[in-house]
């Protein structure tokens, strides 16, 4: 093997070594994609008349038959997850490599991801049990059942943690132009949206928001190399 052969090996491979992956940014945006389904798919399962739930009885009656709306939901609870934890480890590597050394922003993004995470998985726990009680209703007690079907209802919504790693990639690309100056007044307008939802008690409407930033962010981030992300 000649020398000119040896050096052209050498750049294809430390090209190849160097070149950007972007397949954290695409988990992003399967993320946000999951957590619009969670946010359009979810309320099917508790879709009934609002005057059962006083009465928890005859309100987990109105769910029966209804269990593959929970095993559906857990199994995206766990999707968005795992998704949400590997875009938090390459927007991590994405802001470090932009952002002053010893910075506090890319560990804020990730962490905020990551507290998301932590909770969707916490609510497809809650998707497990509820899953076994609503497929043996007879042997099981309404008001457990109902309590359940409130932590469906509730904990995989709150993607508040979201909204902090939004926040972070806003004052990112404001201040040291570390993205794109479009992606962070997006995400400020994000921010500020699930704000909004934590300053009410309406926690669990910072799904859609949240959803919508890790969409955008991990398509952004994505088409990046290309120059379509700027």
């Amino acid at each position: 093997m000649t020398s000119a052969t040896l050096d052209a090996t050498a750049t294809a491979t430390t090209t190849a070594t160097d070149r950007p992956r972007r397949a954290w940014a695409v988990a992003g945006t399967l993320a946000g994609l999951t957590g619009v389904a969670l946010f359009l798919f979810s309320p099917g399962l508790s879709d009934v008349d609002r005057s059962l739930i006083a009465d928890n009885a005859r309100y987990v009656a109105a769910m029966d038959g209804r269990e593959a709306y929970v095993w559906v939901f857990q199994v995206l609870s766990g999707l968005a997850a795992g998704c949400l934890a590997v875009f938090a480890a390459g927007l991590r590597r994405r802001l470090a490599a932009r952002e002053p050394a010893g910075g506090l922003l890319p560990d804020v993004a990730a962490g905020g991801l990551l507290l998301t995470a932590a909770l969707l998985l916490v609510g497809g726990g809650v998707s497990t049990e509820l899953y076994w009680d609503l497929l043996h209703l007879s042997e099981t007690d309404a008001d457990t059942v109902a309590a359940l079907a409130t932590g469906y209802n509730t904990l995989p919504w709150v993607w508040a943690g979201a909204g902090l790693s939004a926040g972070a990639v806003a004052v990112a690309g404001l201040r040291r132009r570390s993205v794109s100056r479009w992606l962070a007044v997006f995400s400020l307008l994000m921010t500020l949206l699930v704000v909004v939802t934590q300053a009410v008690p309406l926690q669990y409407l910072a799904l859609a928001p949240a959803a919508l930033w890790a969409t955008v962010a991990g398509l952004t981030f994505a088409l990046e190399r290309r120059g379509l992300g700027n």
